[in-house]
């Protein structure tokens, strides 16, 4: 058997993880020369390549001086931190990418404490070292700072540190000297650094790390043979993370051999690889020898902290635009995404059967999940997000967040202001050049609906992460959208007659010509009460003609939301209708939207 290193590469968002291994894919001429090579390869899944952020973990292979390197790809939001726990799992060392400006950041953080914990061995990375605003020094000191502030180990402590530009394909282990020339410095570090793993003897496990599925050959189980050697030819038994037990046959094996999967009929202990054919296996199933059943510990998943209601869409343009628009559609697909997704929870809410509810890390994990299925055909309704509270001792404790803001300093005050309000606390504030980091700690719910507005106080230059830190006492309300909804009470095309002489009510959602029905929420009001508004009214048709009513109509472009977005700004008594084509905001209750209170008589 050849040797073997298993590594995965971790860092913060955008960071240059994919990049990174862009080069390595090119520089170790994995490609035929036949073969397109495009920027961020790994990242195949279309939202990725929109979004410029990699939402799977993937694996590849490299053969360097007789060594198979299994390396992995993870994701960088911490929204996506159940891939990173399980596939951390997988290896036995980690490549910790740094920005050579930005420094440590949360995710950075939040990935470096599991692989510390798991006790992986680092190699620290400082990237984009090209960058003009670099400062090198202080953020090797910082990570080191941040290396003892989680706990780490004298041998993870004395972590080598490489310079490298991803984008540029070069690596060194001295800026001064060395030749910046390719990525061969930081193959050689795995090699030296990177432990082989330990190759244990005896009847064999392998715990399931991630699911992949095929449309030809359904669930596919990828783990790392954890002892003794697995063969296709073994009888072997299936224990789940309750400890219940099934025997099952393996009808395919297949390892990671550069880009591509190559079928074999056994695999030594160390090495990841695939396997197919077992029904309904999950994440954390270990698959063990029949006749000695020894499953290995589950693999330990953080709790969701956000919850939304998904419903089965009941607007009047129900079926108009998705092929999977029942209940039953509904359901099965949202549970399919539990069994391979274990960051996520999924039950069914109310007695109906028609209303479900998702609990993940974030907005956005869940926003990436309506995100898929829309694309796949689905129509359904969302609610606000809402934040998962725990009772303990008779208190209740929310969940707390580490919140990190990069803004120019200019708008620092604002910045600070706005947080605030929203419970949060500041912890630190570092200047960086004309620049300010601000560090807060803050509720979940205060997070909700928070980016827009701090880029809208920052003229949009800030930058925002988060990352969860811990539950808390509830600090108090955080205080809601203070401007009320324009509701549509008519159902047809919006007119451009009715929206101009609505302009100075507030900001609209829809072009003069979109299809409307009653209930649908076509704009933000410029009060903090709902309006309730004709949007079908045209202008009279007479023969009479005068300069002032006559006047040319001048109506400012929409203002159309993305789908994190919208579920941040509805209130608690609306809901984002889903669509392949389509996202409308909407009343919960539609036929409602024609009883206008006293207030808006007065308006």
């Amino acid at each position: 058997m050849s040797e073997i290193r298993n590594i995965a590469i971790i860092a913060h968002v955008d960071h240059g993880k994919t990049t990174l291994v862009d080069k390595i894919i090119k520089q170790s001429k994995m490609l035929r020369e036949n073969q397109e090579m495009h920027d961020c390869f790994l990242d195949s899944n279309d939202l990725e390549r929109e979004r410029g952020i990699t939402i799977l973990s993937k694996n590849i292979s490299i053969a360097y001086k007789g060594v198979k390197i299994n390396v992995i790809d993870t994701p960088g939001h911490s929204d996506f931190g159940g891939q990173v726990e399980r596939v951390l799992n997988l290896t036995d060392g980690v490549i910790l990418l740094v920005d050579a400006a930005e420094g440590p950041m949360p995710q950075t953080r939040f990935v470096l404490e599991k692989a510390l914990r798991l006790g992986k061995k680092p190699i620290v990375m400082i990237n984009k070292i090209d960058k003009p605003d670099s400062r090198v020094e202080e953020v090797i000191d910082a990570v080191f700072d941040l290396f003892v502030e989680l706990n780490a180990n004298d041998e993870q402590l004395d972590f080598p540190i490489l310079y490298a530009s991803g984008l540029e394909g070069w690596v060194v282990n001295d800026l001064e000297k060395d030749p910046r020339t390719s990525i061969v410095p930081l193959l050689d570090a795995i090699l030296n650094y990177v432990p082989a793993p330990k190759v244990l003897s005896g009847p064999v496990q392998l715990q399931v790390a991630t699911l992949d599925y095929s449309d030809y050959v359904g669930r596919i189980g990828i783990g790392r043979v954890a002892r003794g050697t697995l063969r296709l030819s073994d009888s072997v038994c299936v224990i789940d993370r309750e400890g219940k037990s099934r025997n099952a046959q393996i009808k395919q094996l297949f390892t990671f051999e550069g880009l591509e999967r190559k079928n074999c009929n056994s695999v030594e202990c160390g090495d990841i690889c695939g396997i197919v054919g077992i029904d309904d296996i999950y994440v954390s199933d270990t698959i063990c020898d029949s006749e000695n059943p020894e499953p290995l510990p589950p693999i330990a998943i953080d709790e969701p902290t956000i919850s939304m209601i998904f419903r089965v869409n009941d607007s009047p343009f129900f079926g108009k635009d998705g092929k999977f628009v029942t209940a039953r559609h509904l359901r099965n697909r949202l549970f399919k995404e539990a069994e391979s997704d274990v960051a996520l929870r999924v039950r069914e809410y109310g007695n109906g059967g028609e209303m479900f509810e998702v609990a993940g890390r974030g907005v956005l994990h869940i926003a990436i999940l309506i995100e898929t299925m829309r694309r796949e055909g689905f129509e359904m309704t969302v609610s606000r997000p809402k934040v998962i509270s725990k009772e303990i001792d008779g208190q209740i404790y929310d969940p707390m967040e580490i919140l990190t803001i990069d803004t120019p300093e200019a708008f620092a005050g604002n910045v600070i202001t706005l947080v605030g309000q929203r419970r949060g606390e500041m912890m630190h504030m570092e200047s960086r050049g004309n620049r300010q980091l601000i560090v807060f700690s803050i509720p979940t719910r205060g997070i909700i609906g928070l980016r827009s507005k701090v880029l809208t106080a920052t003229a949009g230059e800030a930058t925002m992460s988060h990352r969860f830190d811990k539950y808390a006492p509830f600090k108090g309300d955080v205080p809601a959208r203070i401007t009320g909804s324009m509701v549509s009470i008519g159902e047809g095309k919006s007119v451009a007659y009715a929206i101009d002489a609505l302009q100075l009510r507030g900001t609209f959602f829809i072009d003069p010509g979109e299809e409307t029905y009653e209930g649908m929420v076509v704009g933000e009001h410029c009060k903090d009460n709902d309006l309730p508004v004709n949007l079908q009214k045209g202008k009279e048709l007479t023969n009479m003609r005068a300069a002032g009513s006559d006047r040319k109509m001048k109506i400012a472009p929409a203002t159309h939301l993305s789908l994190e977005q919208s579920l941040e700004y509805i209130a608690d008594d609306e809901l984002v209708e889903v669509t392949p084509h389509f996202l409308r905001l909407r009343k919960l209750n539609l036929s409602g939207s024609r009883k206008i209170s006293k207030k808006n008589y007065s308006e």
